[in-house]
Order: structure tokens, then C-alpha cells, then sequence
């Protein structure tokens, strides 16, 4: 059996001629070298009624062999604080912290850490699974005594924990404190120890929040033991703190009389957007976040009053640590590639092989940067059409663990198909999770990031979704002889509308489900503009996203009150943290997909695909140009995704959600298996017939209208559309619509 062993991820995903893009490699062992080469990408399905795989060769300097190693990734999120004169010459000790522990029986987990291990030097507070709170202290002489409350915690409530070490009489106190009230708590608790000799808890180790340290790696220490859960106003005192001080410390400034004793007091509702936690003390020993922790999270004192952690920052003052999660794997470069300066835009990829193994690290260079100022649109371009990729929505599916972790049997009304690339995503959690997935402690995964390997975002991927489903897109452009430009959902987002107007007509990909304000608002504009889009897919623009520009590669979403979705986000925390907006659905920001692309989110379904039918509409003059040399009645009963060109997720008119009222709904799909089922957003109360067979809103709907300034919108409806134009050596009426509508848009004659 084919073992995957082999993969990478590049720094950049779009890159113009004359910039440089860098590829990080990881083999596991058995494979000692590989072969790496730049290819342009043509044709990526390989199943056997697919068009094959099919790439042209860039002659770089990147070509030959390189010596195969395994690179380390270290996920987990924590804060790292550098040692600062403050937690000098300590003596006297209190810790202290309000906890909100997701996994406490699991295993042991660290709270706060300052300790050089080697020396025996330092301090840790500690969950334990069956001892609660424990408290480790260094003594100096290469050990470490340890001491423990002896009753363990209740996940998801939070408590106030502390400890304090009295270095007078060695004396160590341990308190944990349940916030709520229960009749029978037995989780509560606090116990005395005396310590066995004077303990040495000062030592020049940074301090960590929510993990322990024995290492280095890449400049920074490496987090181990993390904790599951949340954390809000960590402490660290050198006095022996009061009962009624600690509680004076869990919220709101240091308090006068403790200036002077406290060393460092992090308020978490500071910041938001940012990785850096504050300390409000004198001190001002701020910290960083790694690996991207939830921010914008519930507090203890969350009341409910106030949703958005902009309005009631001290309600939000906790953050959410995972011991799965991840930003960058920061592998080190085994190649890099400046972009010859006369390389056309496309989808490219560097091509990994050795043997049997191979990966493909895809990336796109698009047009130059630098274009001619003169006015005309054609000399501001390399093509008249642009290619759309959806690099967003690559993001939110990439690592998705579905058919590993829970099967996605009952989903797709088939058995799922465990092949080399999910085995491999097995062997390797490290490499972080899906926006569709859960991390171990039960969070929905709200963050994720391109600077890792996206196993299953690969052209040649065995399940036709995102990137391999798009590639029958690029083929077919390619059999047509149809010059295009590539450009991303990234370059689109920071360049904006300005990007989008170089050309005549810009192509969506099959799925582009994932938009950030700046992505909407540039396509928008495009439409309201003169431009025409040509929407190729289904489950478009519905999960509004976020990006950071101080972290690039990263995106946040929230699944917020309502949508198709594989987890909810926890009441009140429906704001993203990264920008401060709502999150969830467009259409809960009263920014409907029909209101944009005339068609929107209906249903899915992953058994059959299936057909349209043409409707009245279709022979409105108005649209005879899309119908021109069709004469069939039945649209697209073929493709390469469930034998059809209807299927997988549906989009339909509806002028109550915002379809324009000139719109031409001309094709309309039917005779849905009962797999497909009508997305819960459109259901006020769940049914007993809301299935392809017997509830009529379960169809696609093809639509067409136009916009301001003799622009158009054409719109598919379906994310197997485009699996469809391949049949039939692409001679079909499928590929023949869409190369009529494409005709046409590329036409500068007005189309209203």
C-alpha cells in the first residue's frame, strides 16, 4: 500500500514576475532524496473518465535534486514573556489566575512557568487530572519540590487558582476556587504545605503562559504540557498575597498599595487584534501570543449585555489556549525561486517526486505589479479575462479531517474513502485542522493559515473539491485556447476593486465560500462598475472571513447564529477578534449572495448529481446569445462529480433574499436524491420533507442579469458545473453555454 511521505508548503501563494517565492520541504524516512521542478499546471484529474494530469515544465534554476530531511512543527498555542528585571530576586511568591480548564482530566497541564529545569531553579502552576492545582518550585540545586491541592477540577466552569510561597517559613498555599454555585461541589478547596528547605525561584527562563519549556527552537521556546481552556488576569506577585488581594487583582487596575509587589499583571482585554499581551503593572512586561490562541473570548464576568467584546472589553479579558493549534510550521527553505521576468500568469506548482511519492506545492503568479498607465483597459492586463482562485476558501478547507475523524458517511450518503494523503494527514495532527474541524478539546476551529502543508489542497486530490475540482476550470481554458490572467482571493483583498477592473470578465472558481469584507466589497464594485463576472460554482460568498496584516497567511471566521455548519461558535462570541466585525453569514450582514451573483446557498447533497432543465426565461431575447447552438431542452445530465452538472452544494434565486428583479432565471435543476437536503438557514423548524425528492426549493437555478454600465452576471448555481465541461471531449452544452456567455462578456459592447 502507497504511503505518502512527502510534503510542503511555500511562503507566498501569489507572487509577480520578478518577486521570489520560498518552498519548505518534509519527507519522513525511507524517502532520501527528491527531485523538484516548477511546472505550470494544465490538467489535474486523474480519474479514469477525467482528462489526466497535465503540467508544462518552467526551465528555472529550482530543477534537480535535493537531500530529503524531516522538518519538526510544533502546534500549541501559549504566551511567551522574556525575563525581565521584575522577576529578578524573587523571594517571596504568589501566582494567581482565573481558569476556565476544557480537558483537566486528560493530563497534566501547565498554567504559568518560569523555570530553568536544568539548574533547579524557578516556578510552574499545574492542572492536574487527579491532584487540581499543583505548584512546582525549584531548589536550587538541580530539583524541584512539588505541591499539590488534591482535588481535581470539573471541566468548563471556571475558577479563581493561586499559590504563594512564604520563603520565610516556607510555607505554600494552594487555593482553588469554583466561581459558580453548586450543592455538591467538591471541586473547591485550598491546602498547606511546608516546603523541605528554601526554594530558588528566581531564574533568567522567560516566562510562559499556559504551557512549560525545556527547549529552544527558531529563536523561541518551544511550549509543552499546554493547557486546554481559558485563562483571564494571570498574576505574578513577590509578596505573599492576601485572600482579599487576589480578589482585588482578578479584575480592573493593580491596586495602589500593590504596585510595588506585583511583577507582572497581564490584562487579556487589551490588544485584540494583535498578539501581544499587556501588563498593566509598572513593570510593563508585555508578552506574545504564538500559535494563535482565541482571542475575543467569554470572560468569567461575561453578563450576556453585551455582545461584542469592543463594547465590554473587560468582559472579554481571557483567552482560549488549544494544544493543537498553529500559525507556521517555520520549516526551513529548501529552495527558492525568483519569478522570471517574462512568466505568464497562471496556476503553477513546484512538483515534488521521489519514486512512487510526489506533492505538488501549488501557488499562482499573477500579472506584473507594474502596469501602463494609459487608460486603456486591455493595456493594463495580460489577458482580458482573470481567473478567480479562492484561496480563502482553500484555507478554510485545508487539513479537513472529516472522513478521518467521524466519516462522512451519513454526509454524503456513500462510504468515504480513506486514501495515502488522509493516512498521512493522520500521521501528522501537528499539521493543524480544517475550519470544518474540532480541536481535542472540543472548540470549533476558528483560525487558520496557508504557511503548512494543505494536504488535501493539492490539483491531483482524489476528492474533487476546491483546488482539484477547479482544476477541470483550468483545463477546460486551456483546451479553448482562452487567455487568462490567475489572481487570488489575497491579491483581491488588498488591491481591491482595482485589481478586478484591468479586465473585461473575471471567472469565479467552483467554490468560492469564503469573503472578507474588502473581497465582497472589490467584486461588488466590480458588477456596479461595467465588469462582468462570470460566478462558475456554488456556495459562494457566504462565511464572511477575516485577515490580520501583521499576520499574513492567517484568516478567522465565526460560525456564528445560523448557516451550514459543522460547529457553533459560543454565545457572545460572534466577533471576530482580528477586525472587530460580525461574523458568521453575509447574508446575517444583509449582504445576500443573491443580491450579488442572483443565486444563493440552497442545498447540498454528495451521493448523485444531477441535470437542468431550461426554463421560460431561456428564450428571452435578452439571452439568446447564452443559448446559441444549444438546442437540447436537458442541460448537463454528465460530469466527472457525480455524473452530473447539478450537484454537490446548490445556489437558487430568491427575490425575498435579493435576487435582482430583472434577473433571468434560465436553467433550473430537479430530481435531487434525497441526500440533498435544504440548508438549515432557510428553515424556521426542522421537517419531515425537506429532501431533493420531495421539497421543490431543493434545485440550482442558473440566472442571469445585468448591471450598471453594460456589465452582466452570469451565475451557475452549482459547484458540479464545471465537472461537466470536460464530457465528451468538451463538445457538450455545457462547455458550449459557458463559452457563449464567455464570448459575450469579453465583448466590450454594452449588454444592457
Amino acid at each position: 500500500m502507497l504511503e505518502k511521505k512527502i510534503a510542503g508548503y511555500s511562503d507566498e501563494i501569489s507572487v509577480a514576475p520578478g518577486e521570489r517565492i520560498r518552498f519548505m520541504v518534509s519527507c519522513e524516512p525511507g524517502v532520501d532524496r527528491y527531485r523538484a521542478d516548477i511546472v505550470r499546471l494544465i490538467s489535474g484529474d486523474r480519474q479514469p473518465d477525467g482528462p489526466g494530469y497535465r503540467d508544462e515544465l518552467l526551465p528555472t534554476s529550482v530543477s534537480g535534486e535535493y537531500p530529503a530531511r524531516t522538518q519538526e512543527t510544533y502546534c500549541g498555542s501559549y504566551a511567551v514573556v522574556p525575563d525581565a528585571p521584575a522577576f529578578r530576586a524573587l523571594g517571596d511568591l504568589s501566582l494567581q489566575a482565573t481558569i476556565f480548564p476544557t480537558l483537566p482530566a486528560v493530563r497534566r497541564a501547565c498554567l504559568i512557568s518560569k523555570m530553568d529545569v536544568d539548574a533547579g531553579r524557578g516556578f510552574a502552576l499545574w492542572t492536574d487530572p487527579s491532584d487540581g492545582l499543583v505548584l512546582q518550585l525549584g531548589d536550587g540545586a538541580g530539583g524541584l519540590s512539588e505541591h499539590a491541592l488534591g482535588q481535581p477540577f470539573v471541566s468548563r466552569e471556571w475558577y479563581l487558582v493561586s499559590a504563594t510561597y512564604n520563603s520565610a517559613n516556607g510555607e505554600v498555599l494552594l487555593r482553588q476556587q469554583l466561581l459558580d454555585s453548586y450543592a455538591r461541589d467538591t471541586s473547591s478547596g485550598e491546602a498547606r504545605h511546608a516546603s523541605d528547605g528554601a526554594a530558588a525561584v528566581d531564574c533568567d527562563a522567560p516566562l510562559l503562559i499556559a504551557a512549560a519549556s525545556r527547549e529552544e527552537a527558531r529563536g523561541k521556546p518551544v511550549g509543552e504540557m499546554i493547557f486546554n481552556g481559558r485563562i483571564e488576569r494571570p498574576v505574578v506577585a513577590s509578596c505573599v498575597l492576601e485572600p482579599s488581594e487576589i480578589e482585588a487583582l482578578r479584575s480592573g487596575p493593580v491596586p495602589v498599595d500593590l504596585r510595588t509587589d506585583i511583577c507582572a499583571a497581564w490584562d487579556f482585554g487589551q490588544a485584540f487584534e494583535t498578539d501581544e499581551i499587556i501588563d498593566i503593572s509598572p513593570n510593563r512586561a508585555n508578552g506574545e501570543l504564538i500559535n494563535l490562541p482565541i482571542r475575543a473570548v467569554r470572560g468569567s464576568n461575561w453578563t450576556g449585555d453585551e455582545l461584542s467584546y469592543r463594547h465590554a472589553p473587560d468582559q472579554y479579558a481571557a483567552i482560549h489556549f488549544l494544544d493543537d493549534s498553529l500559525y507556521d510550521c517555520e520549516w526551513d527553505a529548501d529552495f527558492e525561486l525568483e519569478v522570471p521576468a517574462d512568466t505568464p500568469s497562471g496556476l503553477y506548482a513546484a512538483r515534488l517526486s521521489s519514486g512512487d511519492q510526489e506533492d505538488h506545492i501549488t501557488f499562482v503568479v499573477r500579472p506584473p505589479r507594474e502596469l501602463s498607465e494609459r487608460n486603456d483597459r486591455a493595456d493594463r492586463a495580460t489577458a482580458s479575462l482573470a481567473l478567480l482562485i479562492p484561496t480563502a476558501s482553500y484555507m478554510a478547507y485545508g487539513n479537513s479531517r472529516g472522513s478521518i475523524e467521524f466519516g462522512n458517511e451519513l454526509l454524503a450518503n456513500h462510504l468515504a474513502v480513506i486514501g495515502p494523503d488522509e493516512r498521512y494527514l493522520n500521521r501528522h495532527p501537528e499539521y493543524g485542522n480544517s475550519m470544518y474541524d474540532h480541536h481535542n478539546d472540543g472548540t470549533g476551529v476558528c483560525y487558520s493559515s496557508r504557511l503548512r502543508p494543505l494536504i488535501n489542497i493539492r490539483p491531483t486530490h482524489p476528492w474533487l473539491w476546491q483546488l482539484s475540482a477547479d482544476m477541470h476550470l483550468v483545463e477546460w481554458l486551456e483546451a479553448q485556447g482562452i487567455p487568462f490572467d490567475v489572481i487570488t482571493d489575497e491579491d483581491m483583498h488588498h488591491d481591491g476593486v482595482s485589481l478586478l477592473e484591468r479586465y473585461s470578465c473575471v471567472m469565479t472558481c467552483s467554490h468560492p465560500e469564503y469573503y472578507s469584507t474588502q473581497m465582497w466589497d472589490a467584486v461588488h464594485a466590480f458588477t456596479q462598475r461595467g465588469g462582468r463576472l462570470m460566478y462558475m460554482g456554488g456556495n459562494g460568498f457566504y462565511w464572511r472571513v477575516a485577515d490580520r496584516a501583521d499576520k499574513p497567511g492567517a484568516m478567522e471566521m465565526r460560525r456564528t447564529e445560523d448557516g451550514s455548519r459543522s460547529w457553533a461558535s459560543e454565545p457572545g462570541e460572534y466577533y471576530m477578534a482580528f477586525t472587530g466585525e460580525y461574523g458568521g453569514l453575509w447574508w446575517r450582514a444583509g449582504r445576500t449572495p443573491q443580491s450579488l451573483v442572483g443565486n444563493g446557498f440552497i442545498a447540498q447533497g454528495f451521493d448523485h448529481s444531477s441535470y437542468f432543465r431550461r426554463t421560460d426565461d431561456s428564450h428571452d431575447p435578452r439571452v439568446a446569445f447564452i443559448f446559441e447552438g444549444v438546442e437540447n431542452e436537458i442541460i448537463g445530465d454528465f460530469g466527472l462529480i457525480g455524473g452530473g452538472a447539478a450537484g454537490l452544494e446548490l445556489d437558487s434565486a430568491s427575490r425575498a433574499y435579493g435576487t435582482p428583479p430583472h434577473a433571468l432565471t434560465v436553467a433550473t435543476s430537479e430530481q435531487h436524491t434525497d441526500a440533498y437536503i435544504r440548508v438549515n438557514e432557510d428553515i424556521g423548524h426542522m421537517l419531515l420533507s425537506i429532501g431533493g425528492q420531495d421539497d421543490p426549493q431543493v434545485h440550482a437555478d442558473v440566472v442571469f442579469f445585468e448591471t450598471p454600465r453594460g456589465g452582466a452576471v452570469f451565475s451557475t448555481g452549482s459547484i458540479g458545473w464545471s465537472s461537466a465541461l470536460f464530457h465528451n471531449d468538451h463538445d457538450n452544452n455545457v462547455s458550449r453555454i459557458t463559452r457563449n456567455v464567455l464570448d459575450r462578456f469579453l465583448d466590450l459592447t454594452p449588454l444592457a
